[in-house]
């Protein structure tokens, strides 16, 4: 290959549900686009199970997930239930890697402790939304930790929260493929980021970048509310040294209130919907009933 051709990837996409609670039909129609824009480049599909929060994470809502699935007719080649090249497929059980990626951080001395706000914290580990999105963090610990981080390559994230430092001011350019060129200001469109929590779990940020990078996403399709985070993944990806997929942000579905669908729209879970009769094409099409 030419020094001046770049390098064409195989297309690989990926599913990433959370089995905090049933899907409902903005996942249908968000996971329908992603097995599509796979399929039609003639890529593969991975399914990663976002089981970090293990006091939200449940087995029946696994259960669910894997039939919900199927019942919409999507398939993906690897996966926890069919193994592959980049197993294990579960957040839960990759520890191991998330920690690497945080002694290079710590290491490099892009991140530091803190000890702020529990709101924060407690949402970390999940993926974050417009309306549950970390505020812009004062910088209130940075100060403090600027000459005090130790660089010790056998330290450990635990007893504090770890908070990724931004450049003040840095613009973060990005060209989603579906909503266009996106820009985001670090210090003023969010803060320092927080990459692991007080109670060793690390936070939904880190373990999604290091994932795509290990599992060679090439391509994310997630909802729009994850726009910001996908600036600070893309800070990330680049302190650590790995490869930025592209990523499709699709319109979110709403319900007749326009307020972004959640899990808690129980009457909107596909789950429920199959036992009103519908079908998965209906449900792929995340239009939402005039009825609910």
């Amino acid at each position: 290959m030419s020094a001046l051709t770049p390098e064409v990837r195989a297309y690989r996409g990926r599913l990433a549900p959370s089995p905090s609670g049933l899907l409902h039909l903005g996942h249908a129609r968000t996971f329908w686009s992603a097995a599509e824009r796979a399929q039609a480049r003639n890529g593969k599909l991975i399914l990663r199970i976002e089981d970090l929060d293990a006091a939200r994470s449940r087995a029946e809502f696994l259960r669910a997930t894997f039939e919900d699935l199927r019942w919409l007719g999507i398939t993906w080649e690897e996966g926890p239930d069919c193994g592959g090249p980049y197993a294990p497929y579960s957040q839960s059980q990759r520890r191991a890697r998330y920690l690497a990626a945080w002694r290079t951080l710590h290491e490099r001395r892009l991140i530091y402790p803190c000890n702020c706000s529990r709101r924060e914290v407690a949402l970390a580990a999940s993926a974050p939304n417009d309306l549950e999105d970390e505020p812009v963090y004062p910088g209130t610990c940075r100060s403090v930790s600027a000459e005090g981080t130790s660089a010790a390559p056998d330290a450990a994230p635990a007893g504090a929260n770890w908070r990724f430092r931004v450049a003040e001011g840095e613009e973060i350019c990005f060209t989603d493929l579906h909503l266009g060129p996106q820009s985001f200001i670090a210090g003023q469109d969010f803060g320092d980021f927080l990459v692991w929590r007080r109670d060793d779990v690390p936070a939904y940020q880190l373990a999604v970048v290091v994932d795509d990078a290990e599992m060679e996403i090439t391509e994310v399709v997630r909802g729009a509310d994850l726009l910001k985070s996908t600036a600070r993944q893309i800070l990330l990806f680049r302190a650590l040294g790995l490869r930025t997929p592209q990523y499709y942000h699709c319109d979110l579905v709403r319900d007749k209130k326009g307020v972004r669908l959640a899990k808690r729209h129980a009457a909107l879970s596909i789950r429920n919907l199959r036992e009103r009769g519908w079908t998965p094409a209906q449900a792929r099409e995340g239009v939402v009933p005039a009825d609910i």
